[in-house]
């Protein structure tokens, strides 16, 4: 199985743009110098790369749970992508990702191991291994 995307950048760094598609057409949108390093309106690579990894992050969460005999009402995960820079330029050098789920059932210990062995276990985590990454995972009340 491939999965594809696809990007085209015209012009230069801050003056060009930028267009992005993903090939199943679920999303496509627009992105530049000022939507990725200043807050102005469009997407930017940051941001898909932690929509996948939340993504992934809450299903791999859901399996693993539900393969317990814990099927989740929902997990919900935010994920915080870190922009940096070091001597080589920039760099994303850090995910945090902020999970609330709501398990019935499920023993708040269990919930925490399962949340932390998602982290790095899920496909996107461990696409993304030489990221640092940390896990806030609480169950909903």
């Amino acid at each position: 199985m491939a999965r594809q995307a696809t990007a085209e950048w015209k012009g230069d760094l801050k003056g060009g743009s930028g267009h992005v598609k993903f090939g199943s057409g679920a999303y496509e949108g627009d992105y530049s110098f000022t939507s990725r390093f200043e807050d102005k309106p469009g997407a930017n690579p940051e941001e898909m790369l932690g929509a996948a990894y939340a993504g992934c992050y809450s299903m791999a969460l859901a399996n693993t749970l539900a393969g317990m005999g814990f099927v989740a009402n929902s997990v919900h995960t935010t994920a915080d992508v870190q922009l940096g820079k070091d001597d080589k330029g920039f760099l994303i050098n850090r995910i945090d990702l902020t999970v609330v789920a709501d398990v019935p059932g499920v023993d708040g210990a269990v919930f925490q191991e399962q949340a932390e062995k998602t982290r790095t276990g899920c496909i996107i985590a461990r696409a993304l291994a030489a990221t640092q990454s940390t896990v806030k995972a609480s169950l909903k009340k």
